[in-house]
């Protein structure tokens, strides 16, 4: 089979790669595949035989649709024998490793498929998938430190996590977990490109025209709030099941239980503060816009009253200029040698008075009157 990624995990905290369907399940172990979107749709039919030898189920028709739709939103659900759950992840190339938000106004995402059987998960990846390549080679390091392989320094950097799964189910977890951390890295690109934004919004000097920009910007956030959202009830839904379950009858089947409750609160804590986040990030945006405006509306209104007090104070020297300018024989002083002088110094007079009066008023500078 192509683009098939099988691993045997045993308890004995070994496991073993393989590039094709195992021949078996191994005893008190579990078995994972890996494959990508493409060629489970290819080899559908043989994977479906598999599993209905080792896992004593074939996956639902509905239950195969979901998992080749890469439309599908975050979601679970789950049979008498299998769970399956959709989480969907940010895609290769996304702004948490190009350090720029997204120029549309969707956050680019791609969805894994997990489906969990006692003792065989499998998993639909999208092609060349990070989070597949990544929690394989974290796979490896947990094998390893626990055999004792890796050096000193290397275990030391794994205390407390340097342990492979119980069971597919808490590999499922693990998985989802680590792409869930890529929406919690993403926190950081987006906090700085905000910071962008409201910067240059509230320039005072600086006329703001990129509303577009910002709109996506906007749009973005929202749409990644509602990832979260979709994550959230597909979280909670699983939680549920898993709680609804019948008490474990053995101490070591209770501790497995624990750690999958854990791990998916876990989870759902990460999906939490993203969507928090992802709120507060949205309220400061729109702040900061009305912020702007608010501004934009301070600077007109400070124009305005400087106007007005300018036109106030030619206003009476406009009056005097009118009444000179009248067509009357008789007008006081116009018939006088210095007439015109005591009219210019009268204007003087009443512009130097209303300029100090307004002056102390500060209705000529930008700070508003106390």
């Amino acid at each position: 089979m192509t683009s098939l990624r099988a691993f045997l995990i045993r308890p004995d905290k070994s496991i073993e790669a393989l590039t094709e369907l195992p021949a078996a399940v191994p005893e008190d172990g579990f078995v994972w595949l890996a494959f990508e979107r493409d060629s489970f749709a290819q080899d559908i039919a043989q994977a479906q035989a598999w599993l209905a030898q080792w896992a004593g189920m074939p996956l639902l028709d509905l239950h195969v649709s979901d998992l080749l739709n890469t439309q599908l939103p975050s979601h679970f659900d789950y049979t008498s024998v299998y769970d399956m759950l959709v989480i969907r992840k940010l895609a290769d190339g996304d702004a948490s490793t190009t350090g720029q938000l997204p120029t549309t106004r969707k956050v680019q995402t791609m969805p894994i498929g997990f489906v969990a059987y006692d003792r065989v998960l499998l998993s639909v990846h999208p092609a060349g998938c990070g989070i597949l390549a990544a929690y394989v080679k974290r796979l490896k390091q947990l094998a390893n430190a626990e055999s004792g392989h890796l050096p000193a320094a290397s275990v030391g950097a794994t205390v407390g996590t340097a342990r492979l799964p119980d069971s597919p189910a808490e590999l499922m977890l693990r998985v989802v977990s680590l792409a869930i951390d890529g929406y919690l890295d993403l926190r950081k690109v987006m906090t700085r490109q905000l910071d962008h934004w409201q910067q240059r919004l509230l320039r005072p000097n600086v006329r703001f025209d990129n509303w577009e920009g910002l709109l996506k910007a906007r749009q973005a956030l929202h749409h990644l709030y509602d990832i979260c959202d979709d994550q959230r009830n597909a979280m909670d839904r699983w939680m549920d099941v898993l709680e609804d379950r019948p008490a474990p009858q053995t101490p070591l089947a209770q501790h497995e239980h624990d750690q999958l409750l854990v791990r998916s609160r876990d989870v759902l804590e990460h999906i939490e503060r993203v969507s928090h986040h992802v709120q507060q990030l949205e309220q400061s945006a729109e702040t900061a816009v009305q912020i702007h405006f608010n501004i934009q509306s301070n600077r007109t209104n400070d124009v305005m009253r400087t106007l007005t007090a300018v036109t106030a104070v030619f206003l009476p020297l406009n009056l005097i200029a009118g009444i000179f300018g009248m067509n009357f024989e008789y007008i006081p002083w116009l018939h006088q040698a210095d007439g015109f002088w005591w009219a210019v110094a009268a204007m003087v007079f009443i512009a130097v008075v209303l300029f100090a009066y307004l002056g102390r008023k500060r209705y000529l500078t930008s700070s508003p009157v106390e």
